[in-house]
């Protein structure tokens, strides 16, 4: 039986992971598909203590891993089935069959990119479609092509301005008026003051076209109703996420939207219905199951960014030790 099993590998659950291992937990984490989580497709974050010229989520996401193995955690790629939570020690459904059992779990599971309501967007996927803008993807657009990043967010800020440095022209489709409601100071005083990139409000794409790979773009204003076609055969989309929950199966309690309640968030209705077995409350970061911790994007009213994911894989381990001690 493990002390901790921490799901999914993000910036928070390595967090819990590097703290909860060099802290003499045994830890395990499951990752589905490979460590990074949303941040990992970010081509440079800016704003993360301690790195003044930005560091790659994949970098960032690598030396993560490589520390939590460091203190002796170990990590298994297997996508997790099913939490079974009606009785403890809980148990882990992995994909592969096995059965992990544990004395506490952390949930950070992520979210996963929302998608266009576009007909032939498959096929067009890893061929002009991508959901994340580092390296790799800028390699595939030449010096003198132009590309389109759809989203109002941070993530699609740090895509466009990264892809201006190596693109002729960055068109930014942003569904709303402006970038204001939605994305950091720093990041909307980068792409205003770069040449390279036209912001478009109001702008919807609404037709893909090509053969093997994307070869043009129709997007139409919400206002006016106008549609303009491009020779565009990039596209970046970056317009939010869903949580990844639908695996827990009424194990805790999620709010309206499918993120994860924790703490304070939780009711005396919720934690009623729930069956809260405790005297004492819920936590700080703790689900409406005792010793089962939800951490980073996955959580509601959790704030989008690094920094934060970071600290509330550590804030849950220093909780994690209370509840081993109950």
């Amino acid at each position: 039986m493990r002390d901790l099993v921490v799901i999914g590998a993000g910036p928070s659950g390595l967090a819990a992971a590097v703290y909860g291992a060099s802290e003499g937990l045994d830890v395990l984490v499951l990752e589905a598909s490979s460590p990074g989580g949303q941040a990992g497709s970010s081509s440079r974050i800016e704003n993360y203590l301690g790195f003044p010229t930005g560091i790659s989520g994949q970098d960032l996401a690598g030396r993560a891993y490589i520390q939590a193995q460091k203190f002796g955690a170990e990590m298994l790629i297997a996508g997790t089935n099913r939490l079974v939570c009606e009785r403890k020690p809980y148990i882990i459904e992995v994909g592969s069959g096995a059965r992990i059992s544990a004395r506490t779990v952390v949930i950070a599971t992520g979210v996963q990119y929302r998608k266009l309501p576009l007909e032939n967007l498959s096929r067009f996927e890893g061929a002009g479609i991508y959901y994340s803008a580092t390296f790799v993807e800028a390699q595939l657009c030449g010096k003198e092509e132009e590309v389109i990043v759809v989203g109002g967010g941070n993530s699609a800020g740090q895509a466009a301005v990264f892809l201006a440095q190596t693109t002729k022209r960055v068109h930014m489709l942003v569904r709303s008026s402006s970038l204001a409601a939605s994305m950091s100071r720093y990041l909307i005083r980068r792409i205003e003051e770069s040449p390279k990139i036209v912001v478009r409000p109001h702008a919807e794409i609404v037709a893909l076209e090509g053969g093997d790979h994307l070869e043009s773009v129709r997007w139409q204003n919400n206002q006016t109703g106008q549609i303009e076609e491009h020779k565009i055969r990039h596209i970046f989309i970056m317009t939010g996420a869903d949580p990844n929950t639908s695996w827990l199966e009424g194990c805790v309690i999620l709010d309206s939207k499918g993120f994860i309640k924790t703490g304070p968030d939780l009711s005396p209705e919720n934690l009623s219905t729930a069956g809260w077995p405790l005297s004492r409350q819920p936590y700080l970061l703790e689900t409406s199951l005792p010793g089962v911790f939800a951490v980073g994007d996955v959580r509601g009213g959790s704030i989008k960014r690094v920094a934060s994911a970071v600290g509330e894989g550590s804030v849950a381990v220093s909780l994690i030790h209370k509840v081993l001690q109950e």
